[in-house]
């Protein structure tokens, strides 16, 4: 008999195979779940040993899953996910325990909302751990994957196992800098003025959340940046625009000067997103009712 059975697919097994899945490497998988690189060296020898097949080899810088590997990704989830909603009927109280989140989000969002909450609740004594990733234009599998708890994003993924609601609607302003122009006046004005924008790292750009108008009237960007804290330092100065929400001027545009748009176009709404797996998980649903609270505190 193997030295290792089925029994030793725990669920901390089971979490390790899917990040070194996802990351592609052992040292990164540690680093994402808070261990020794020894420690998933480890975990990988046991499910080795369990399942009678290597699950990676080494490629270049990185580790390749094996046929076997890739096919056990979505059974290893659906457990993971069973076994979570084991929990969801357990009393919950925010100052017994540790709460750790994963939020996928660009900079508007993370700095409007998150400082207040990590301030109302370190206040209060919830032991409240926060983590960001970049969302750019989001992709479903990363809810999916579990590797983040929720988004927050102005362009929702879509899928009968993704759940959102509305946060926060904002209309969309020009920002500038009134000591070297004045904002655009008319769509034509708009359309050939220099323009700032923000490009995610799968080559959408953040003008995606404009509707109903023409862009490809619109000249194309002077300067093209990844982040949207980095406008200011190129519209401080200079003549160029930059088309964002009216909250960045409570966030990373707060600098700036602002006007509407001189057109019509619809405003953005801000989406909370996250998989059906964490709906009823008391500890999301604390969270989800915060965030709800911040945002409407906002927009009064």
């Amino acid at each position: 008999m193997s030295k290792f059975d089925f029994i030793d697919l725990d669920g901390k097994v089971l979490r390790t195979f899917l990040t070194i899945l996802e990351e592609s490497s052992v040292s990164k998988a540690a680093d994402r779940l808070g261990v020794t690189q020894s420690a998933i060296s480890h975990t990988l020898a046991k499910l080795r040993l369990v399942l009678g097949d290597p699950l990676f080899v080494r490629s270049g810088q990185g580790l390749t899953p094996t046929e076997r590997a890739l096919s056990l990704k979505e059974p290893a989830q659906k457990v993971l996910d069973g076994m979570r909603a084991l929990t969801d009927g357990r009393p919950f109280d925010p100052l017994s325990e540790q709460i750790n989140i994963r939020i996928a989000t660009n900079d508007m969002p993370r700095e409007l909302i998150f400082p207040q909450l990590l301030r109302d609740t370190r206040a209060e004594g919830v032991r409240l751990r926060l983590e960001f990733i970049p969302s750019g234009v989001p992709d479903p599998e990363l809810l999916r994957s579990d590797r983040c708890h929720l988004m927050l994003t102005p362009l929702p993924p879509d899928g009968p196992d993704i759940f959102q609601k509305r946060l926060i609607e904002s209309p969309l302003m020009v920002f500038y800098d009134a000591t070297q122009r004045t904002p655009p006046d008319s769509w034509e004005d708009y359309c050939h003025s220099d323009h700032v924008e923000v490009r995610f790292a799968d080559g959408r750009n953040a003008r995606a959340v404009m509707r109903g108008v023409d862009q490809s009237q619109i000249r194309p960007a002077v300067v093209t940046l990844p982040h949207f804290n980095a406008i200011p330092a190129f519209v401080q100065g200079s003549d160029l625009i930059s088309t964002d929400t009216a909250l960045m001027k409570q966030g990373p545009l707060a600098v700036l000067d602002c006007a509407p748009l001189p057109f019509a176009c619809p405003p953005v709404s801000i989406y909370m997103v996250w998989h059906q797996r964490s709906t009823n998980d008391p500890a999301h649903r604390w969270l989800r009712g915060r965030l709800e609270a911040i945002a409407a505190s906002l927009q009064t």
